[in-house]
């Protein structure tokens, strides 16, 4: 047994509970407080329920499957439909700690810490019982008449469905053993119960007839923990007669797993069954597999085990980092869940593998995992050994039966000599545990197999032989031999094959094949030998030659016949193969593997069952397959009815190879369609036409067909083409001319081939296709109107202009050229282009993804500039993918951070080409005022690739040149605080001397002047690129990085974008009023806005009236302007940043409007006219977005 884990997940909280749908489909999970509904396909979480206001300790499904319900520390107990819906409520006075439903009347159980309730749809209320004790689990039994209670006392209280108390079981531990998890047996006579159920009106009569098999009533008693351990059983015989049933399982068994680290199970009487079995760790959770046969037991050991119903210890199911609070049985399967203290959900499928041994008619398996069964395949006798511990090995040879358990090997051998003796006793222990992956049995002596390795050991266990392998051993079968010096049949994964006698130290190596061996088998006259390989061939060789005698494929076994030398059988592909001689193979369908071929019957292994295929006794004699089959088929046909001898005497001659008699039969028994056929078979065409109906049209194309089809193996392919032509066969015409490579036959049948055969026709064009001649596929493809398949030949040919045309007339065909024309370009890296495709493809996330690792490329490459270009471009994707509502806010957000990093890199640039490159092509100013403003600018975390150290010894070494010397000194001062890199360092240190000799104060000329309040500014500002005064934003040249005279300004709220240009458009001459500013305050922001008067003012700009004036404020206050005003602007003063949807428009006033500034339509930076134009003239286009001076705008 082996445990494979399916999927997992982990919750947030402790798995205290598991229930399965009972279809299986869906898992219900009690973590925190809530329940998690999974999909046990995938491990999907399908939905969190919330109903609970405490931790949900339990819960339980109905076994209709319509409801289930759910108990918590909130004291409250939850019922839910099988549609996740919350449809009833009721507490209890303390915490529910576990719930069950009744299998047969859906009646629910729920226990809390002093009592439990029983609930059922058609009562109003729930009844209530008191406990004695603390309830932690319950168990219905399969009839649904007894409820079992486990109490923190010890004891467990067996209740009928009144709750009256029949039965009471005091554990020995007591409260020192709290009982923590029950669970009945599920007995298998309910299972037909269940699946004979059509519907709820036949309900009472079918439970009434299950329930005069139970006792009316049970006494009631108090059983204390009691019982002795069976003994070691002797082999018993299976009894095939009819048994009752329901009489072997009239008692149901209940499993107990208590806190005083024991296992134990009783009766619904409450005797004890046996004694208990010691656990050595503390059990949170036993479930019983479906049919009852297996037991999951977890807890304190952090792993989930798997036991038999006895309660002997199999194995482990999956290791946990936690205690395993509970484990589930997936119904009606092999698949387990695990729920772990830590929250983590394990689901794991448990393969039993077959554990077997076969021996000429003696097949011996495992059953149960701890149980050996032999049969007998001739007889069917069976007897079942019961070893009462896992089963790994058997091997079985003659009279000899070995079985390997964990600590011991068990020797058994037959009573007496006799054929069809069935009945084994113990003949030697050997009290070891062994490590092996086979196991052989001889007559003295077992054989362990370990990789490469060989022990023989003798049957006191004492190791005689040993031999190392050159290969992993992959194979071992005895073959026979005197007691004591049998022969073993060896097969390595490196392709030897090797024969060892028991008795000798030294291996023979019989040959040496390329491939591993996978079977082995040598004939009864030890002069072949059989092998499978890994490529699934069977192969026979000569064992005294190594002459490969012949060889065929899809084998996965291979046996000889132990009676008849040159008959051997192998099996593969859903197969069964005869091979008789030099006979042609025999082949009948099968299921299975061949493990066996004794006389007449071949013995077949088909998951865990073998079974007999008989092989007719005519084939032994006669050893013809041919005749066989003659022979079987007129005795079918007699059977059915047939009596025409003609017919069968045709039969005999054509096997005869008397074709010209046989054909005569055929005639005059009315059947020369089969004349024909036999004609055509044998191609002797010219015979077949004298047989050909009245111009059937249907038997003449059959001909033609057949004639083309032997043209086609005798190598003849162009007249094969032209036949199956003119048959009408143009997909095999077709493949063949594909084959070939001949384009121009394949051309011409396209072309006369009507538009509506679209299967030939797609498959010329698939040839075409491949055959690298796309313009005729194209052409194929047109005539069929399948425009989707031209589409995907434009794209896999790489004709990318053909593509565009064709998506220009089909728009939706889109997505099928553009974002495979995109890969192709991010895979010739043209990451630009690909990038702009995606975008026009739609696909916004490849294009943003694209767009992320072009910006990073750049910044690790220390290629600024192109990293602030491509950083806008994200910004802009962001917008306009903000025009999407649910997106919105999460895209605007992305939108100004990208922004904000594309000026930032933008300036860096020039700081990083200053400081690496020998000479620089920036002017001092503009070097001295992009330090200063990326210092204003950058945050908290200085972003990847953004040196501070180089931004302030820049900084340091303009102000210096400048006459900025009190902000020379403070760079350098701030620049003793950071690392500073060798190269820098003798620079810094001697323009830290050096500055000290110069005044401790700045030019004036340097000094930022506010064009909205006329204040002069500070080169250093705490407040960053704002003026310390009115705190208007500054605007600064994305090329001189100077103070541009601009002030934003907001319209008034009732103005619309499209009427405010409409207002600053009309030039019209100003009335003379007077506009009166006005400061408006409220509880989150201050707005200045320019009130009308009739008082006259003359000439006086109405916008710059006003602007000049002493805040001193903490608060911005935007200026916001009326109708009036907007009138009263000139719309060469005005520049306007025309965002896309959904941000508004921002507007700005130059307030020098005979200095020109220009702002790009694209990405809407301002620039001095004169440096625009120059750096337009010196790259082609805007140094910031990249656009080309003759694009149009957005």
């Amino acid at each position: 047994m082996r445990a494979v884990l399916t999927w997992r997940d982990k919750a947030e909280h402790c798995i205290n509970d598991i229930a399965f749908k009972p279809d299986g489909t869906q898992l219900i999970l009690a973590a925190g407080n809530r329940l998690l509904v999974y999909d046990t396909s995938d491990g999907t979480l399908l939905q969190p329920l919330k109903g609970h206001k405490d931790t949900v300790y339990c819960v339980a499904y109905a076994k209709d499957g319509k409801r289930f319900a759910s108990g918590s520390a909130d004291k409250s107990v939850i019922i839910w439909t099988s549609k996740l819906e919350g449809i009833l409520k009721y507490t209890h006075n303390d915490a529910i700690q576990c719930v069950s439903y009744n299998p047969i009347t859906h009646q629910l159980a729920s226990c809390s810490s002093s009592d439990f309730g029983l609930w059922s749809p058609e009562q109003k209320s729930v009844s209530k019982h008191k406990s004695s004790s603390k309830i932690i689990c319950c168990s219905w039994t399969n009839d649904g008449q007894y409820l079992a209670l486990g109490m923190f006392n010890g004891i467990i209280s067996i209740r009928n469905k009144n709750g009256e108390e029949k039965v009471k079981i005091e554990r020995p531990g007591g409260s020192l053993s709290p009982i923590w998890s029950i669970c009945w047996n599920p007995s298998s006579r309910w299972e037909s119960f269940w699946m004979n159920r059509e519907n709820e009106d036949a309900e009472d009569v079918i439970v009434n007839r299950y329930f005069q098999e139970i006792p009316s009533t049970l006494k009631s008693a108090v059983y204390s923990s009691q019982g002795s351990e069976a003994e070691e059983e002797e082999p018993e015989e299976e009894d095939d007669s009819p048994r009752d049933d329901n009489l072997e399982e009239r008692n149901d068994i209940l499993a107990v797993a208590d806190w005083g680290q024991k296992i134990s199970f009783y009766q619904l009487s409450g005797k004890q069954i046996g004694k208990d079995r010691a656990l050595n760790f503390d059990p949170c959770c036993i479930s019983y597999f479906t049919k009852g046969e297996y037991i999951l037991l977890g807890g304190s050991d952090k792993q989930v085990s798997l036991f038999t119903k006895d309660g002997v210890r199999l194995g482990t199911v999956g290791e946990q980092n936690s205690w395993v609070w509970t484990c589930q049985v997936k119904p009606d399967s092999n698949y387990v869940v695990v729920g772990c203290q830590d929250g983590t959900i394990s689901f794991y499928q448990l393969i039993f593998s077959t554990v077997h041994g076969l021996y000429k008619d003696r097949y011996a398996y495992r059953d149960s995992m701890t149980d050996v069964i032999v049969q007998h395949l001739i007889t069917e006798q069976k007897v079942r050994i019961k070893c009462k511990e896992l089963v790994k090995k058997i091997a079985i040879y003659r009279n000899r039966l070995a079985i390997q358990l964990p600590e011991k090997i068990l020797i058994y051998e037959l009573y007496s000599e006799d054929s069809s003796d069935m009945h084994y006793r113990v003949k030697e222990k050997i009290i070891k545990k062994f490590e092996c992956n086979l196991l052989v049995v001889c007559a003295n002596h077992i054989i362990l197999c370990q990789e490469k390795r060989l022990q023989c050991l003798s049957f006191s266990g004492v190791k005689e032989r040993e031999w190392q392998m050159e290969s992993l051993i992959r194979y071992i079968k005895v073959i026979g031999g005197p007691p004591g010096r049998e022969g073993l049949l060896v097969g390595l994964k490196n392709g030897q094959i090797l024969k060892i006698f028991v008795d000798n130290l030294f291996a023979i190596i019989l040959l040496k094949q390329a491939t591993a061996v996978r079977c082995l088998d040598m004939s009864a006259s030890r002069k072949k030998l059989a092998v499978v390989d890994e490529n699934d061939t069977c192969l026979v060789y000569d064992i005294d030659t190594k002459e490969l005698l012949f060889q065929e494929p899809n084998a996965n076994s291979v046996a000889w016949n132990t009676q008849c030398e040159d008959m051997l059988c192998f099996s593969g592909g859903g197969y069964l193969n005869i091979k008789a001689s030099t006979f042609p193979v025999h082949r009948q369908k099968l299921q299975g593997f061949v493990v066996g071929y004794n006389g007449s019957k071949i013995f077949c292994l088909h998951v865990f069952s073998i079974s007999a295929v008989e092989v007719p006794q005519a084939f032994i004699r006669v050893q013809d397959l041919r005749y066989l089959e003659l022979i079987s088929s007129i005795e079918e046909r007699k059977k059915r009815g047939e009596t025409n001898n003609d017919l069968f005497l045709a039969d005999v001659f054509s096997y005869q190879g008397k074709f010209h008699e046989a054909a005569k039969l055929y005639k005059r028994s009315g059947h020369e369609n089969l004349a024909l056929e036999m004609y055509t078979d044998l191609c002797m065409f010219e015979y077949a036409k004298d047989f050909l109906g009245s111009g059937d049209p249907k038997e003449t194309k059959m001909l033609i067909t057949k004639q083309a089809d032997w043209a086609r193996n005798i190598k003849e392919p162009k007249a094969a083409v032209e036949m199956y032509i003119s048959a009408g066969e143009h997909v095999k015409a077709i493949e063949i001319c594909g084959d070939h490579g001949w384009v121009d036959m394949l051309i011409d049948i396209a072309r006369n081939l009507d538009k509506a055969e679209r299967e030939p026709l797609l498959l010329c064009a698939t040839y075409l296709k491949k055959l690298d001649s796309p313009g005729y596929a194209a052409e194929t493809y047109l005539k069929m109107g399948d425009l989707k398949s031209l589409v995907q030949l434009h794209v896999e040919t790489q004709r990318w202009d053909e593509a565009f045309a064709l998506g220009e007339k089909h728009p939706e065909f889109k997505d099928d050229i553009y974002v495979p024309y995109a890969q192709w370009l991010a895979e010739n890296d043209r990451f630009e282009e690909a990038q702009k495709a995606f975008h026009k493809a739609g696909r916004q996330r490849e294009a943003v993804q694209v767009l992320e690792q072009l910006t990073n490329n750049a910044v690790a490459e220390s290629r600024f500039n192109d990293a602030a270009y491509y950083y806008w471009m994200l910004s802009m994707q962001c917008l306009d993918i903000a025009q999407d509502p649910a997106q919105k806010d999460m895209m605007l957000g992305k939108f100004h951070h990208f922004q904000r990093l594309a000026e930032l890199y933008h300036g860096y640039h020039a700081i990083h080409r200053h400081t690496e490159d020998p000479f620089s092509v920036h002017r001092p100013e503009t070097l001295f005022n992009i330090s200063r403003f990326l210092l204003h600018s950058l945050p908290k975390d200085t972003p990847l690739g953004i040196s501070k150290v180089k931004i302030l010894f820049t900084l340091a070494k303009q102000s210096k040149a400048l006459g900025a010397y009190r902000l020379a000194r403070h760079a350098y001062d701030k620049l003793r605080g950071l690392y500073i890199p060798a190269r820098f360092q003798k620079s810094i240190e001697l323009g830290t001397l050096t500055i000290r000799a110069k005044p401790f104060h700045d030019s004036e000329e340097l000094v930022p002047l506010c064009y909205r309040c006329s204040t002069n500014n500070p080169l250093l500002n705490n407040l960053g690129n704002v003026c310390i005064n009115c705190r208007q934003p500054f605007i600064f040249s994305a090329s001189s990085y100077d103070v541009l005279h601009l002030v934003e300004f907001y319209l008034e709220e009732g103005i619309t974008d499209e009427e405010a240009i409409s207002l600053i458009d009309l030039e019209v001459p100003r009335p003379k009023q007077d506009n009166r500013q006005q400061e408006i305050a409220n509880s989150s922001s201050q707005i200045l806005r320019l009130v009308e008067t009739k008082d006259s003012m003359g000439d006086e700009d109405p916008f710059t009236a006003k602007l000049s004036f002493e805040q001193g404020g903490s608060e911005f206050v935007p200026v916001v302007v009326s109708r009036l005003v907007l009138r009263s602007m000139s719309r060469r003063d005005v520049l306007v940043k025309r965002w896309p949807p959904p941000l508004r428009w921002q507007y700005f006033r130059s307030l020098l409007p005979d200095a020109s500034i220009t702002m790009c339509p694209s990405c809407f930076q301002m620039f001095h006219s004169e440096d625009y134009e120059l750096l337009v003239l010196q790259h082609g286009c805007c140094p910031y977005c990249r656009r080309c001076k003759d694009d149009p705008g957005p």
